[in-house]
Formats: C-alpha cells, structure tokens, sequence
C-alpha cells in the first residue's frame, strides 16, 4: 500500500513540475513539434517516390552499374535519416513548449549523433553486401583482379569491421573508454583462441583458399568427400552443390588439408574405356575396327586431336579387349556426356558394318572326351 502511494506521489509531483512549466505558447509548441515531424515524413515520402526514382531513371541509362548500386545502398539509410531529423527537431520543439532548451542536452545529442553514426554504417554495410557488383566495378576501374571468390569473403570481413567500428565509435560518443574495449577483446581473444580452436582453424583454412585459390565460386571440385559446384564460402565452410543437388557444408580447415580436382580449370575432359569384342572376330575384322575407331575420333569435331589412343590392348578372360583414351574439348559435365554418347553410337556403328560383336563376361567349359562318345563306350560296356 505505501509503494502505490509513494508512486501516485511522485506521479503528481511530475505533473505539478510540469504545470509549473507550461504557458501560453505550450500548446502552439506541441502542435508545431507534430507538424515537424509530419513534416520530414512527407519529405521522405517526396524523396523517395520522386528524386530517388528520378535518380534510379538516369542510372539505368549510364553503362555501368554502380551509380545504381550506389543509390541502392543509400535508399534506405536516407529515409531513415528524415526520421531521425523529424524526431530530433521535434524533441527540440516539444522542450520549448516547457520552458526546456533540450538541444544542450547531452543525453538526446548522444541518441542523435549515435543514430547518424548508424546510418553511415548502414551505408557502408549495403556497399559490401556480396552480391553487390560494386567489387567487379572497383576492380576494373582500378585496374586489378579479384577472383569471385573473394567477394562473399571479403564481404563478411569487411561488415565485420563495419560492425565492430560502428560500435566503438558509439561507445566512445557516450564517454566510454575505448581503450579498454579493445584490450577486453585481447583478452577475449585468447581465451576465444583456446575455447574455438577448430572455429579459428576454419577461419585460417577459408584464409588458405582465398590466397590459394584451388577454386572459385561457380567452379565444380571433387575433393575425398563431396563433388558438385562451389556455390559460396564464409569465415567456417564452403558450401558445394553436390551432383544430387543436395547442398553439402564442408568445413574449411578440411577442404584446407584435402587433395581437390577442379575440373573446371580445364578445357578437356578424358574419355578411357576398353571395348571387348568376342573371340571369334578375325584378325582382319580386329584391325578394321581398331583403324576405323581412330579414324572416327580423329574425324569428330568435339574430339581433341593431339592425343588419342585406340589398340588392341589385351587377350582377356571373354573377350579381345580394344583400348580407347582421347580427350573432349569441352570440361562441361552435361556437354562431355554428349560427346561420350556420340562417340559410342559411332563405335556401335563401326562395329555393325564390321559385323563384330560386343562380348559380355561367360565361361566356356570343354571336355577332354566328347560326352556323346562317352555315352556310347558305355552303352557298348553295358551289353557285354
């Protein structure tokens, strides 16, 4: 019962401090105050729907992108900044009314400066999104290279720095001792360093993979674990499209310590299979079709010519074995498959008109006495 009264207490000493402060112009001040603020919205409202647009029209006839980025990232920062201004000056107008100049109060130019700073940071954080072509126009204008690679890397690192630097130039805007900050994340640092040590381990394998560059975004790998399409890679893993479409994370520090193919560092793809064809093939029939299988390789337009292999190559268990190596043109999975399908076609062909055929695996049994022989010594046997 005595905290209910001591609240109503205070309660009523706030609104007769307050009627003690209010005149004749606090009304016109509140009103004012209002107005303000509807006001800048309807400035962000004006700015948005026409100078932006208007600004977004010019872009789009420009060769490059980046003006048009550019207005991306600040689009939405800037409409926050009419809100901002219409609550700050109407804090400031408001204060008026009761007798208050609230634009020496530190405490609402702290929550001003502290917002602005955020909006600049905001800025800077659009700018770095990965998706963002802002890297690709640097680089060029700039003239240097940046693999794709880089970008979705880069990209978290430097909204990392946005982040941290955002917040200690807040925390140095309210007073606070920077200086300590930073020697708090040194001793968090180690601690961080003992408690994560595969987390870190996989920050130093992307740093690997990123100077190293064995693949790049869009690129397809195998590694001992997982082969498909490097579709992004952050501070822990790297994403890969696997060939079942299924989206495997693989942890840097392993890609970092694996063995990786990047077939799509390569013009070529290898075909090498052996084609067995029976016994009963002539000697003639097995050198015609050897000629004709190189001839026709030599011959296909998606076929590289400067090597290519077709002998015969062994006496097998069920079937003279032809062997065919040559390489495609092409390192596209899905093109390499064609050419492999047209090639076999061709073979099939050459076959044909050789009149050979494909062996298939089987075991011929012979018996030292013909079993019908047999059968009649021992119906002779039998009569004696």
């Amino acid at each position: 019962m005595n905290d209910i009264q001591q609240v109503f207490s205070n309660a009523v000493e706030k609104i007769d401090f307050l009627s003690k402060r209010t005149n004749e112009y606090t009304l016109k001040y509140i009103i004012i105050s209002m107005g303000l603020f509807f006001l800048f919205l309807l400035l962000r409202k004006v700015f948005t729907k026409y100078i932006i647009k208007f600004l977004l029209r010019i872009s789009h006839k420009t060769k490059t992108e980046l003006d048009k980025k550019l207005l991306e990232a600040f689009r939405e920062p800037i409409r926050g900044f009419f809100i901002v201004l219409g609550i700050y000056f109407a804090i400031i107008c408001l204060g008026k009314g009761f007798l208050y100049d609230l634009s020496k109060s530190q405490v609402i130019n702290h929550l001003f400066n502290s917002a602005i700073i955020i909006l600049i940071a905001w800025v800077g954080y659009n700018l770095t999104i990965e998706q963002s072509i802002l890297y690709e126009e640097l680089s060029e204008k700039l003239n240097f290279k940046l693999d794709k690679i880089v970008f979705p890397f880069l990209s978290k690192v430097m909204r990392f720095i946005i982040v941290i630097l955002t917040l200690s130039i807040i925390l140095d805007e309210w007073g606070h001792n920077i200086n300590g900050f930073v020697a708090g994340l040194g001793v968090g640092g180690f601690a961080f360093a003992f408690a994560a040590q595969e987390t870190l381990a996989n920050f130093f394998g992307g740093l690997v993979i990123i100077l190293d560059k064995p693949f790049t975004i869009g690129d397809y790998i195998k590694t001992p674990n997982v082969e498909g399409i490097v579709e992004d890679i952050n501070f822990r893993s790297t994403k890969i499209r696997a060939l079942d479409k299924g989206l495997v994370t693989e942890p840097n520090s392993t890609l970092a310590n694996s063995s990786i193919i990047n077939w799509s560092k390569r013009n070529l793809r290898r075909i090498s299979f052996t084609l067995g064809v029976t016994y009963d093939t002539s000697q003639k029939q097995l050198k015609n079709c050897v000629d004709k299988i190189k001839a026709m390789l030599i011959e296909h337009p998606q076929i590289d010519n400067e090597f290519i292999l077709v002998n015969f190559d062994n006496f097998g268990d069920s079937s003279l074995d032809i062997f065919i190596y040559c390489f495609t043109n092409t390192s596209d999975w899905a093109k390499y498959l064609e050419i492999k399908e047209d090639v076999n076609f061709k073979i099939m062909d050459i076959l044909e008109v050789e009149k050979v055929s494909a062996a298939f695996p089987s075991t011929s049994v012979y018996f030292e006495t013909p079993i019908v022989k047999q059968n009649r010594a021992n119906r002779k046997v039998d009569k004696k």
